[in-house]
């Protein structure tokens, strides 16, 4: 099996796109800075220490990318509401998602400021060839030693994804010696489902391949996604291990790389979902076109495909997988989590199935987090990625708490008019 993986399909993109120097290229990305140093900087990996060049980001430049980023997400905006049309769900949704986005304005901005300004955050790495093949890389302050890495696929219900929804996840991730790559991805109607399956598969690829130039442990790799991008990234993992059985082509990354998959909020049965979806504000007609006709709902349902006969050998492949779900999310109800950890169970694959009881879908990704001190979720992930270094679980047990983003008060009033 290791001779059909190419895994030097990874480093030879990565070297070709050094080569050049423009816009937000990979040349631009390989740096990491420590204030005004501008020395070779050593960074460990599986081959040993590679120095990376330093070099100093213009202000033209961070304009720049700041505007485009703008333009990037007032278009994404603009291209939901065209698809939606003038339905009263969905503007009754609207509103409501404004509303609740302001009360967390003062959250939003904290982050903003460290995405945009932060020397550990490397924006817009390439790593494809398709539009919107970019990914952040959310770097530690100390990377002589390799760390950990996340790779996370955020969601944006397949029309609104975006790399930068993943922002608070990677800095603070980062804070407890953790890399973050947040993968972009092509949205509907710039892509369909397969599309974002293939997006989610090459950036994978590129993680696993290229990780160990930024400080990596390309042996401690998981791979995490937040409700559309869970069911993407659950699609993408099952795919591989499909490809990887069948052994009929040359595939450039392996399952066996991905240490363990968590699944946050996500949907896995499409067939349950139509309906649910569709009374919510994202309709049907709209839903089939993203994924590609109610023939392909099948297909794009890892909880119904896993229990097909003729897959036992490929799920078997497939790392452990932990879901997370919150016992109050109507966006995607929690028995969509249920279902699929029973699927997997009767499969005999390793699964684990946690509820928060009473959170919402957007409770333990954005509230939470913003609430700062203890995180349920946040303490779950810690533990199972560092769960073979004591040093870096003794760490974690003595991190000061996080501190708070959002005043208590404004996070209680977006709780209760949160569309979500």
């Amino acid at each position: 099996m290791a001779s059909l993986i190419a895994t030097h399909s990874g480093r030879q993109r990565m070297a070709s796109s050094v080569n050049c120097d423009t816009g937000h290229l990979l040349s631009d990305q390989l740096i990491y800075q420590n204030g005004a140093d501008n020395n070779l900087r050593r960074v460990a990996g599986d081959n040993g220490a590679r120095p990376l060049p330093a070099r100093q980001r213009s202000i033209r430049e961070d304009i720049g990318h700041v505007a485009s980023e703008t333009y990037l997400i007032t278009r994404l905006a603009f291209t939901l509401l065209r698809y939606l049309g003038v339905g009263y769900r969905w503007m009754a949704q609207l509103i409501a998602l404004g509303c609740y986005a302001m009360l967390l304005m003062p959250g939003f901005l904290q982050v903003g400021y460290y995405y945009f300004l932060s020397n550990r955050v490397k924006r817009s790495i390439v790593y494809g060839d398709q539009p919107r093949n970019r990914l952040d890389l959310y770097l530690p302050s100390n990377i002589q030693k390799s760390k950990p890495v996340l790779i996370f696929v955020t969601g944006g219900a397949w029309i609104i994804g975006y790399k930068a929804w993943g922002s608070l996840l990677g800095l603070q991730l980062a804070e407890r010696d953790i890399i973050v790559a947040c993968l972009d991805y092509r949205n509907f109607p710039q892509g369909t489902i397969s599309d974002m399956v293939t997006d989610a598969s090459e950036g994978i690829s590129f993680v696993i391949n290229n990780i160990s130039y930024f400080g990596g442990d390309p042996n401690r790799i998981y791979l995490m996604g937040q409700s559309a991008g869970a069911h993407i990234s659950s699609c993408t993992l099952l795919d591989q291990a499909i490809k990887e059985s069948e052994k009929k082509e040359i595939i450039s990354w392996s399952v066996s790389k991905i240490k363990a998959y968590f699944g946050l909020s996500g949907g896995y049965n499409l067939l349950d979902l139509v309906d649910h979806f569709h009374n919510r504000g994202l309709y049907r007609s709209i839903f089939l076109s993203i994924m590609e006709g109610e023939q392909s709902l099948h297909k794009f349902s890892p909880e119904v495909k896993i229990l097909e006969p003729s897959l036992k050998d490929s799920s078997h492949l497939l790392p452990p997988i932990i879901l997370f779900h919150g016992t109050a999310d109507y966006s995607i109800p929690a028995d969509s989590s249920k279902r699929f950890a029973d699927a997997l169970k009767r499969m005999g694959l390793r699964t684990e199935l946690i509820l928060y009881d009473g959170k919402t879908h957007t409770d333990l990704f954005l509230q939470d987090p913003f609430r700062g001190g203890k995180d349920d979720l946040f303490d779950h992930i810690l533990a199972m990625v560092h769960s073979d270094d004591n040093e870096a679980l003794a760490k974690d047990a003595a991190a000061p708490p996080r501190r708070r983003l959002v005043p208590e008060f404004l996070l209680k009033l977006a709780g209760m008019i949160s569309p979500f």
